[in-house]
């Protein structure tokens, strides 16, 4: 084979599976790491840079997220509202109890690509607080995390 196989765009849509990672009892960064990899495809060889060839995933027991050292006081998330004074500043502690489901969103959001395939890619995840999530017609397997 003399020239590299690029797959179109067609072809990277055909094969894509679902994978659902229980996030019990993991870090953060090092789960947010896996699956932001497994969004853009990186994790199959016809992985190719300008196509969207990721897979889905679903993450359950977001609200049981760990995090190492200080962080859960440290960590700071920020929001504005756009008017004038309207910044909103929460701690991790502040964010995993109120909204864990966006935590763990803004942790995968940050490793994809900042772009408008960035945010394709994104829309292939799907993130639940509890144990439940309404996917089992799309039979998803389960995907263990390295390390």
């Amino acid at each position: 084979m003399r020239t590299t196989y690029m797959p179109h765009g067609q072809e990277a849509l055909q094969n894509r599976k679902w994978y659902v990672i229980d996030a019990e009892g993991k870090t953060l960064g090092r789960l947010a790491s896996e699956v932001a990899l497994i969004l853009r495809g990186k994790h199959k060889p016809t992985f190719t840079p300008h196509l969207d060839s990721g897979d889905h995933v679903i993450i359950i027991n977001a609200e049981k997220v760990h995090l190492t050292g200080k962080k859960w006081t440290d960590k700071l998330y920020r929001f504005h509202s756009q008017y004038p004074g309207g910044l909103k500043t929460f701690t991790a502690r502040d964010m995993i109890k109120n909204r864990p489901v966006k935590m763990v969103e803004l942790a995968i959001r940050g490793m994809l690509p900042k772009n408008r395939l960035g945010r394709q890619m994104f829309s292939k995840l799907k993130v639940y607080a509890g144990t439940e999530h309404p996917h089992q017609a799309q039979k998803p397997e389960v995907w263990e995390l390295r390390g």
